[in-house]
């Protein structure tokens, strides 16, 4: 080899060997020098004390993936934080329940946002506990990105280094994961249901929330899904409000002349749908009509947020926000 084709072979590597140094070096300043990092799961909320524990499951969940990180609750619902600030009158006796404080005490995201930046937490990762990407976590998303795009006259006044939103449960808008192959997961995770279902010989119907605002055809392509996974159990998921409703539902299952039906809600919690308008005894309950065409009606009242397998998909979510955004735990 010539001399001058080995220095420059030389140079070359030395360049390589330099870059590589430079950068690890540079990766360990950005993570020494990254701020104190924290999670928000904004969960719709509830009211109903029993339902509350699914909630709380997939907190503890969270925490045990990241036993380092402060893991903070907050309710997007206006209604239902406004009923929990009026039973702080009584403390007390919803404590003696057994609620949580910080549930009692629940705070919108603004002020949790606020109470752990003046706590010294400058990278916040959101995690909505919602179902899909519809009123709630669109609202959500408008809060996240206003804190994101504060912008002072200094850099070291910025109140935040990153404040970030992962995506709810059957993912949402956008092409950097696909929604299908979340919602698969998230179906995957209901084997419990079908084999409650086989067991009773019973057709299994759910009941979503949905919303009168955006497309619930998401239920749809759901239920779709679940019989292409699970053939031999009839699955149909409904919703509260939006499409399909309970009049879908019942016109559905009219091709069926009788037998039984596993009612389950299709939600984070049982809470005052799954208590009333699924299960409750009024003659407008989903039970009550369904009861009335013929049917042996078995209501489940548990919420997905206790089922320990749907409850670590917000973890893999939690884990690719940060990820995505270069937040290190």
């Amino acid at each position: 080899m010539k001399r001058n084709s080995l220095v420059s072979v030389i140079v070359f590597l030395l360049t390589i060997v330099f870059c590589s140094v430079t950068l690890a070096g540079e990766h360990a300043r950005v993570s020494a020098d990254q701020g104190k990092v924290a999670i928000v799961l904004a969960s719709f909320g509830t009211t109903v004390p029993s339902a509350i524990e699914s909630i709380t499951n997939i907190q503890q969940e969270v925490k045990k993936a990241f036993p380092d990180v402060p893991v903070k609750l907050t309710f997007t619902s206006n209604i239902i934080r406004s009923i929990w600030k009026e039973r702080q009158a009584e403390a007390k006796k919803w404590l003696g329940k057994g609620i949580p404080k910080e549930v009692l005490y629940v705070k919108n995201i603004i002020a949790t946002v606020g109470d752990l930046r003046e706590d010294g937490y400058r990278n916040i990762i959101v995690q909505p506990t919602h179902m899909f990407f519809m009123e709630q976590a669109q609202d959500l998303s408008s809060y996240v990105n206003a804190f994101a795009s504060i912008k002072t006259t200094k850099k070291k006044w910025m109140p935040f280094d990153k404040i970030v939103m992962g995506r709810p449960a059957m993912g949402g808008p956008g092409d950097r994961y696909d929604y299908h192959e979340d919602m698969e997961k998230v179906l995957k995770t209901l084997a419990d249901d079908i084999k409650l279902a086989r067991k009773n010989k019973a057709m299994l119907v759910y009941m979503g929330h949905g919303n009168e605002h955006w497309s619930t055809g998401i239920y749809m392509e759901a239920a779709k899904k679940m019989q292409e996974l699970y053939p031999d159990v009839v699955t149909y998921i409904g919703s509260v409000e939006g499409f399909p409703g309970i009049k879908d539902v019942a016109r559905y299952l009219s091709h069926f002349d009788s037998g039984k039906i596993v009612l389950k809600p299709f939600m984070i919690v049982a809470g005052d749908h799954a208590t009333n308008d699924m299960a409750g005894d009024e003659e407008d309950s989903w039970k009550s009509i369904l009861t009335k065409q013929g049917f042996k009606v078995i209501p489940v009242l548990k919420g997905l947020g206790s089922n320990d397998k749907f409850a670590k998909i917000f973890v893999d979510h939690i884990r690719d926000a940060a990820r995505d955004n270069h937040i290190e735990f």
